[in-house]
């Protein structure tokens, strides 16, 4: 069944916050080399910066601490895991932010891209930003095969059954906190990206992609780095598209 979804820029309203709070989650699974490059080069303006130390067994949580994170300790493996172990500490703080940026730890993102994901929502033009890793951007290598062609076939039937004007499931993405708690978010482990673009959706969230840089990672991916992981990847992910096209 088809939705109808309302990409389109939404109406600029006078509440927007003249200097809007925004927070960082990084979610981190033994990305001890590449969590200190990630946070250095976070540009000013982001109220906090939070890695959610997904069960390391190296010293992830120690490296971001020394480079100003505040870090969370989720046990349980699973990206969305991690994700929903940083909102949930930020709805339980006085004053949530106004917009939350998902970025990876493994540096292939370009943090100092991040004005550029957020300034869509900062217009009061959009609720949800996806940086989409367009192919003229991408370092060469640096997504595997299996994560090309998975994310082309998510997209694909994603606009085939819903409309949607998505290319990518990109992990560097912004979204309006309130909007967020609109969305009511289960996945936890790989399907989170694309249950966030379904739901929006399904909420009618406005949203757009911008298009971002991407390099090699460093170290190995835990999900596109092994057999295991990428059949597990798009399993989940094929089973959030089916699921919402039967409803």
């Amino acid at each position: 069944m088809k939705n109808n979804p309302q990409s389109v820029p939404r109406q600029a309203t006078a509440s927007t916050p003249l200097t809007p709070k925004i927070s960082l989650i990084i979610p981190a699974q033994n990305e001890a080399g590449s969590i200190g490059k990630v946070l250095d080069d976070v540009p000013e303006g982001v109220s906090e910066k939070i890695v959610v130390d997904n069960g390391s067994t190296d010293d992830t949580a120690a490296v971001a601490r020394k480079h100003g994170a505040t870090v969370l300790h989720e046990p349980r493996k699973g990206y969305g895991y991690a994700c929903l172990k940083g909102m949930n500490y930020l709805g339980e703080t006085s004053k949530p932010p106004d917009i939350v940026v998902f970025m990876d730890g493994d540096y292939s993102d370009y943090p100092e891209e991040l004005p550029k994901v957020v300034a869509p929502i900062l217009e009061d033009r959009y609720d949800l930003v996806i940086g989409a890793r367009s192919k003229a951007l991408r370092e060469p290598g640096s997504m595997t095969p299996q994560q090309v062609f998975g994310n082309w076939l998510a997209t694909f039937l994603m606009r085939l059954l819903f409309g949607a004007r998505f290319t990518d499931l990109g992990p560097f993405r912004a979204i309006r906190y309130e909007a967020f708690k609109r969305l009511k978010m289960e996945d936890k482990t790989y399907g989170w990206t694309v249950e966030m673009q379904l739901k929006a959706i399904r909420h009618k969230l406005a949203y757009i992609e911008v298009p971002v840089r991407y390099k090699k990672r460093i170290g190995v991916s835990k999900v596109s780095g092994t057999v295991k992981g990428s059949i597990f990847a798009g399993v989940k992910i094929l089973g959030w598209i089916f699921k919402y096209s039967i409803r």
